[in-house]
């Protein structure tokens, strides 16, 4: 068995047992919270994360949310590469449960609210702008300086709109995860939530096994590699942290000959979540860009 293998059984041995289901993606909220030392969203009711990291509240001032539709668990399982370079790339792998329906806005709005739809409101596909208590509006109290880097009028771009906080939009993909690289290395903000879309989007079309979508999951694997790789040279000196925060998983679905997803079964409703924290690095010589312009 190598490193890598080891350290995965590792990871997965420490979420064994029914609690592993216990938690679901609004979990991600209260434990971010905690992590930055604030105070959560006043409609989040899921409970933080134990990462098992030793970290004390209030310890990390800077983290990075990859934000990776419908990669789900099962896809991750049929597909050990995949998963191992996430686990090269993090220190503990975390295995949650979407909230229901498992529909992209359904589901970010959990995430990052910490609330179950009946709460945050969106209980369908829909995206409307959350009117409720969320996290970027518990990050513009603490005084944070958040985020959120999207595709143009997707999901994620549409329903946090209207707070405190930074919005940058690309025209696909490719041109988000720019804009977000750019962000880490002018190093101006605690939190920056990176949102990518393509597997979803040919998962939709051919399926979630498709060559195609296959190939655009690597390419959303090695887009949070990049990412890692970018906080380690340009927020070498803060307490940090990277994850990996798919919001549900899919199915193929056979009549419709097409991927889908928003059934209550585990290729859609189970996601793994990867962590990865670093310690801030002492005398590192942080070289910072000029400031960008933003983009609404």
């Amino acid at each position: 068995m190598t490193k890598l293998e080891a350290r995965m059984t590792n990871q997965a041995a420490s979420q064994n047992g029914d609690a592993r289901h216990s938690a679901t993606i609004a979990a991600v909220t209260p434990t971010l919270c905690r992590l930055l030392g604030v105070k959560p969203p006043a409609v989040c009711q899921a409970l933080p994360l134990e990462l098992g990291l030793g970290l004390a509240p209030a310890r990390l001032d800077h983290i990075l949310v990859y934000a990776a539709d419908a990669i789900g668990r099962v896809f991750l399982d049929s597909h050990p590469d995949l998963k191992l370079r996430l686990v090269a790339a993090s220190d503990v792998q975390v295995e949650l449960r979407a909230v229901f329906p498992p529909k992209t806005p359904v589901c970010f709005a959990s995430m990052f609210t910490g609330a179950p739809p009946e709460v945050h409101g969106i209980r369908r596909y829909e995206r409307p702008v959350l009117t409720c208590d969320t996290l970027f509006d518990a990050l513009a109290r603490a005084g944070k300086r958040a985020a959120i880097v999207a595709v143009k009028d997707c999901s994620m771009d549409i329903i946090f709109r209207n707070r405190a906080i930074d919005y940058y939009t690309g025209d696909y993909d490719p041109q988000v995860l720019e804009l977000a690289l750019e962000l880490v290395r002018e190093d101006r903000h605690d939190f920056i939530v990176a949102y990518n879309q393509e597997y979803d989007d040919v998962l939709h079309k051919l399926g979630p096994e498709s060559h195609e979508a296959v190939a655009a999951a690597r390419r959303h694997v090695e887009t949070f590699v990049r990412l890692w790789q970018a906080t380690e040279e340009h927020w070498a000196g803060h307490n940090r942290a990277l994850l990996f925060a798919p919001d549900h998983g899919a199915h193929f679905d056979v009549e419709r000959g097409r991927g889908d997803h928003g059934e209550d079964i585990p290729e859609d409703m189970d996601v793994l979540h990867f962590w990865r924290v670093s310690p801030a690095r002492s005398e590192e010589g942080l070289g910072r860009s000029a400031p960008m312009h933003r983009r609404r």
